[in-house]
């Protein structure tokens, strides 16, 4: 049996400011292939668990990278299912309820939102509307499922 929920998904916004901050005054000093580099390597933290500091990184920080690199990272800190340690490398499929955009994504942390908490470039591909980052949010179904 499936269950799916919606919940708000919140962007922090203070840390993507800070991002974007700083790859822009990159992006001002070198070509727009390094900038693009730059960007995708900051956001993902190397895809590093450790360096990243995500709950998740005690079990799966020595995941071999492909396993790592393979999904988008989420917090997880819904009200159904597991919590916690076991709710660690778990899958969701997410989808966001006003444009039907779908993304799977790994549980890589907990939260206290009540929801998900997204990396970037998740958020990225699920507001294909731009209305969630006006909003500072999405509302979602999601789903777990086998990765």
């Amino acid at each position: 049996m499936r269950l799916i929920f919606t919940y708000k998904i919140c962007l922090s916004m203070t840390f993507c400011t800070l991002i974007i901050s700083i790859v822009t005054y990159c992006c001002n000093l070198i070509d727009v292939f390094m900038c693009f580099i730059l960007l995708v390597l900051v956001l993902n933290f190397f895809w590093d668990y450790n360096t990243a500091s995500v709950y998740c990184a005690t079990w799966d920080a020595s995941q071999p990278l492909s396993w790592r690199s393979q999904y988008g990272w989420t917090a997880f800190c819904g009200p159904a299912g597991p919590t916690g340690r076991d709710s660690c490398g778990k899958c969701l499929s997410v989808t966001n309820t006003a444009t039907g955009a779908q993304v799977t994504m790994r549980i890589v942390d907990q939260c206290s939102n009540g929801g998900l908490d997204l990396d970037v470039n998740v958020f990225n591909q699920l507001d294909t509307n731009g209305a969630g980052y006006q909003a500072g949010h999405l509302t979602v179904n999601y789903v777990f499922v086998n990765c």
